[in-house]
């Protein structure tokens, strides 16, 4: 079980905590697996300085199950990535006997974790997981943190050499085998970063060519 204490903050001591832990540990290569838990802490660090009251495990199952879409055993979904985690959370979550409420915002928070505009409008794991996995990948919120946070949060847990390339990896082989499903978020980005060949969904022109009229 992950024991550190960052900022006054660890990962919830609970069954529930170190079976998720276990599970991930298991499912996710080094990197995504390193990555959620710096997830985890960023959001609850965002959490506790801006005042939002959040049920730690219900943000550290999320924050975990947040990219497992991005592993193998979903190379042949059509499914966006961020619905097989988030159904992959809600089964695990269930077989736990977690309540239909609690499965429903980790499902939201996994879902929804690269849908910009809509997370921090809603319950406070479901806005922190988005805050989280957005200042570890693209630094999103960095200058909020202190010096000391960040190099506590980096010293337990280490980016990997080369993190910033690696998770592009990551997220392009998670991806390019449903290329449809990245419209509407920044994830075909991603796709039109590594693969010249890739066609972004045009909306206005898949609008003009419908069979309406007019």
């Amino acid at each position: 079980m992950i024991t550190h204490d960052i900022s006054g903050l660890k990962i919830p001591d609970s069954k529930l905590a170190r079976d998720v832990t276990e599970f991930i540990r298991d499912t996710e290569s080094d990197l995504l697996f390193h990555h959620s838990v710096r997830v985890y802490f960023w959001g609850a660090m965002t959490g506790n300085r801006t005042g939002l009251t959040f049920d730690p495990e219900l943000l550290y199952a999320a924050s975990m199950f947040h990219d497992v879409g991005l592993t193998a055993r979903y190379h042949e979904s059509q499914l966006r990535f961020e619905v097989d985690g988030a159904n992959a959370a809600r089964d695990f979550l269930r077989g736990h006997g977690i309540s239909e409420s609690d499965v429903e915002t980790v499902w939201n928070a996994v879902a929804l974790h690269t849908t910009p505009g809509i997370p921090e409008f809603m319950r406070p794991e479901i806005a922190l997981v988005q805050a989280g996995a957005g200042m570890d990948v693209a630094g999103r919120g960095y200058d909020q943190f202190s010096d000391v946070e960040r190099e506590a949060v980096i010293s337990a847990f280490p980016r990997e050499e080369d993190f910033k390339r690696g998770i592009i990896d990551a997220f392009y082989e998670g991806m390019k085998h449903r290329p449809h499903s990245t419209f509407g978020t920044f994830n075909d980005d991603v796709l039109a970063f590594k693969d010249p060949a890739f066609q972004r969904v045009d909306i206005c022109s898949v609008i003009l060519r419908s069979k309406w009229a007019s």
